[in-house]
């Protein structure tokens, strides 16, 4: 009877902690493409949706692409990103909200993509606010419309 109640115990504990530890975060992929789904110039997928805590690694599977935020398209506070031509970089993303990323050698031929983490989108109308080229805003557009 004293090994039976042990083990009950034993188990009780392991479930609580179990139920108690953080789940774990996830890391999506976002290929950075010469050609892709989205036409030329594009980032794969063009909209990311996570989790606080879960990091994208932006993966410059062509060459001569990077990442960096786009002024006023990121939630206040939020780490600005700014990645070196040809390097695979991780970001994690803490804060709720929208965030706009660009290729910068490629910006003017619309290489952008966004990132909605969580549910709080308190700077997304500020986000839709910031002044782009005509290819660009019209690859935006779509996004943002599925954000909405």
């Amino acid at each position: 009877m004293m090994i039976f109640k042990a083990r009950i115990a034993a188990a009780t504990i392991a479930i609580a902690v179990a139920t108690t530890l953080p789940a774990a975060a996830d890391e999506v992929a976002v290929k950075m493409l010469n050609s892709g789904p989205g036409g030329m110039m594009v980032f794969d997928p063009a909209l990311v949706r996570l989790k606080p805590g879960d990091s994208i690694k932006f993966l410059p599977t062509d060459k001569g692409h990077n990442v960096e935020t786009i002024k006023g398209m990121a939630p206040d506070g939020a780490e600005y990103v700014k990645t070196t031509v040809g390097q695979e970089a991780v970001v994690k993303f803490d804060k709720e909200g929208v965030y706009g990323f660009k290729c910068a050698p490629h910006y003017m031929m619309g290489m952008v993509a966004l990132v909605v983490v969580g549910d709080k989108r308190d700077n997304l109308e500020a986000a839709k606010s910031v002044q782009h080229n005509k290819l660009t805003q019209k690859r935006l557009d779509p996004l943002f419309a599925q954000i909405q």
